[in-house]
């Protein structure tokens, strides 16, 4: 599969990305030298953190039959170190249904295992950069 930006010469700094047959707009922010047309890369990369989060729980507890009703994920970033090697990002899980403090416990570790987290954590991502 093939994720590709492109400039769409709209506005100064607009790309369009898409994946699949979804298109997302994509911007710095103006501290960044964008128009904040769309989220920056970094909205991205932080957001992919919460979807998974919120689908891993989901599906985990509708395979396990658990009364989930709603479920929100809050990833809040502090880059304030990222050019010093550390970007820290703290998520919460807010779940409703009828659970048990068992069953929350559970979700709560389900969610802390989800595969965006653990390519973030665990996983070396070698990148090579060429010319199409």
């Amino acid at each position: 599969m093939s994720i590709t930006v492109r400039r769409d010469g709209t506005t100064g700094t607009r790309h369009i990305l898409k994946i699949r047959n979804h298109e997302i707009a994509i911007d710095a922010s103006p501290a960044g030298g964008g128009s904040d047309a769309g989220p920056e890369p970094h909205d991205l990369y932080d957001a992919s953190l919460a979807a998974c989060k919120a689908l891993t729980v989901l599906i985990y507890a509708r395979r396990k039959g658990m009364p989930v009703e709603d479920i929100e994920v809050v990833v809040d970033r502090d880059d304030s170190e990222e050019r010093k090697g550390v970007y820290r990002l703290r998520s919460s899980l807010r779940v409703t249904g009828e659970l048990t403090e068992a069953q929350r416990d559970e979700l709560l570790r389900v969610a802390g295992k989800c595969p965006v987290h653990r390519l973030m954590t665990e996983v070396t991502t070698e990148i090579e950069t060429g010319w199409a």
